[in-house]
């Protein structure tokens, strides 16, 4: 709630720890020559009964998720974080469980063909527990999307 009331997004310590992963810093990182940060839905989705973000609105996606991306034709790498932007990014080649995602990253991001979809887990302190319990995400995938992101940035 407080990222979406501020108007930036990854304005809080998952931003902080997305930066890390990317390992660029705010003013890198909210340079539109950079990034362009597209969210699964505009609008926050609201609470659950245990206080964690809902997932987002299901008809926003399909309503405009493919003309923002259409409108940035030079776009050469995709960082879905998350499952529901893993999802969408990767259709029916998208495993039913998130760490299989990530854990396949090599098959989405060295594609010979389209963009390349690096697939993340969301960088919340919620996810700390996943982080620890698989120690290859940092080993083996930060050090890859580091070097795209150095390639890529200006």
């Amino acid at each position: 709630m407080r990222v979406h009331e501020s108007g930036l997004p990854f304005n809080d310590a998952s931003g902080d720890r997305l930066r890390q992963w990317l390992s660029v810093d705010r003013a890198a990182f909210y340079d539109q020559r950079n990034f362009a940060i597209v969210p699964m839905g505009f609008c926050f989705p609201g609470y659950d009964r245990h206080g964690s973000d809902l997932p987002p609105r299901s008809e926003c996606a399909p309503l405009w998720r493919q003309r923002a991306m259409d409108a940035m034709p030079q776009i050469e790498l995709v960082l879905a974080v998350g499952h529901y932007a893993q999802r969408w990014h990767l259709g029916t080649d998208c495993p039913k469980s998130m760490t299989e995602t990530v854990r396949n990253w090599q098959r989405y991001a060295k594609r010979n063909s389209g963009i390349s979809v690096l697939p993340l887990p969301h960088p919340s302190w919620r996810n700390t527990g996943w982080l620890r319990r698989h120690p290859w995400f940092e080993a083996e995938l930060l050090p890859f999307l580091r070097e795209r992101v150095r390639a890529l940035t200006i």
